[in-house]
């Protein structure tokens, strides 16, 4: 039996919830603390238990089938759902990160499981091609004079198939997703990224030098958000009342908080591959001189006002575009710093990262010391401490018996999130939804890091 809470059902979500989160946790952190490194599920897919998973190919041709599935989330409901998926491996959420090089051409063949025609959008790529015929508006009249009924050419339902072909545009992040019925089948799932790299400079977002990026510190956050009801009604084959569309799941990388933070293919969410934890190290000149990266994708109806505490981000990126002035000799950085980073429906934002850890004490650059409190004069969450239990990175200090330390050696955890803080929920329940962690280790590194 799978359970989908709607409106009407009763019960404790917040209780769910909170349970559910406590444990999931743990459990992630821990596998995070152990480094198990999980395998791809299929397809040329770097093994990394963190960060960016990337399909990719010699030929840059992917091979997707659109099929139906279920996801959970962290409170016990198990929602239905389509999404793409590679045709070797099986139905997941979202769609595989595709990985391709500016000015190669790109071939993806769509093949449809699902009861109703479907297709895949690729805004920001010219000259696609549907078939070998270029993508277009198809209507069910003569010309223009019927009603559109898909944006570009859709493989038909039960069995279908479609090639779409372009060449890879300007270096960037691009949302993927279907062009067809698009209100319903975008929230049912149908949405992944593409994320195509500058020619002969793989480790920058552009083609900017100063867009540079530590390859070990890629991550993908493609935001979304579910009504169960709607999916409730797709799934019994019944109208869906869009009058009454109301979010409760907001999800990063098709999962919510806690199961954000665990690693990448967990066995206990087979169908949502993609993790959200961030971890990075302080900048240093010598052995951390470059900067995370972080591609922000919307594939929801609404804006995702997205930030983490504690560090501001450079939006380097819009739309697969360098923010750059337009002159042809000496383009003007336009890149800028924002704590708080909006991305709007069906946008892309590709943010750089970095930890300057300037806060030690220094006699010359910071020379006023903090005292800090004993650690029994200090607000705990229960018996437990994820945090050093000082403002300063790097001091793992000592913890007296009743204390459980879920950090390893002095590490710090920043959370991320919505700051629509609705969108933090799962169900109402917070702290949930759109929301991860920040893991920065002190300067000296840690042994797993």
């Amino acid at each position: 039996m799978r359970l989908h809470r709607s409106r009407r059902q009763t019960g404790d979500p917040a209780r769910a919830a909170r349970t559910r989160r406590r444990t999931g946790i743990l459990a992630a952190v821990g596998a995070l603390v152990a480094a198990v490194a999980i395998g791809s599920t299929a397809g040329a897919q770097a093994a990394t238990s963190e960060g960016l998973l990337c399909q990719q190919d010699a030929h840059q041709t992917f091979s997707l089938t659109a099929r139906t599935g279920y996801v959970s989330t962290p409170d016990g409901n198990s929602i239905y759902m389509w999404g793409y998926g590679m045709s070797s491996g099986r139905f997941q959420l979202p769609g595989p990160v595709l990985c391709v090089t500016s000015g190669q051409p790109v071939t993806v063949i769509l093949h449809n499981e699902l009861p109703e025609a479907t297709s895949i959008l690729f805004p920001g790529q010219r000259g696609v091609k549907a078939n070998g015929n270029p993508a277009q508006p198809q209507f069910d009249g003569p010309g223009v004079t019927g009603s559109m009924t898909s944006m570009v050419q859709p493989a038909a339902a039960d069995g279908g198939s479609v090639t779409y072909t372009f060449t890879a545009g300007s270096p960037g992040t691009y949302l993927y997703s279907s062009g067809t019925d698009v209100t319903k089948q975008q929230q049912m799932g149908l949405y992944g990224a593409l994320v195509v790299r500058p020619a002969g400079a793989a480790g920058q977002v552009n083609d900017r030098a100063d867009s540079a990026f530590s390859p070990q510190h890629e991550y993908v956050f493609l935001l979304s958000e579910i009504d169960p009801e709607v999916h409730l009604a797709v799934e019994r084959s019944q109208p869906v009342d869009w009058s009454a569309y109301n979010a409760r799941y907001y999800l990063i990388n098709g999962r919510s908080m806690p199961d954000t933070l665990a690693p990448n293919n967990a066995s206990w969410l087979p169908s949502q591959p993609y993790g959200a934890l961030v971890h990075i190290k302080p900048w240093d000149a010598a052995t951390n001189p470059l900067p995370a990266v972080i591609r922000y994708l919307n594939a929801g109806r609404v804006s995702y006002p997205f930030h983490p505490h504690g560090s501001d981000e450079r939006v380097v990126n819009k739309d697969g575009h360098a923010l750059q002035g337009t002159s042809s000799t000496a383009p003007q950085d336009l890149s800028y710093l924002k704590y708080d980073i909006d991305v709007m429906p069906g946008q892309t934002v590709d943010a750089l990262m970095d930890w300057r850890d300037v806060e030690h004490w220094n006699a010359t650059t910071n020379p006023i010391p903090t005292q800090l409190p004993a650690i029994t004069d200090q607000l705990l969450v229960g018996a437990d401490t994820w945090f050093s239990e000082s403002p300063y990175l790097g001091t793992q200090g000592t913890y007296p018996a009743n204390i459980t330390v879920n950090n390893e050696c002095g590490e710090y955890y920043h959370v991320a999130h919505s700051h629509a803080l609705q969108q933090a929920t799962n169900y109402g329940a917070a702290f949930g939804g759109m929301m991860t962690v920040f893991r920065i280790d002190p300067p000296a590194g840690c042994p797993t890091s």
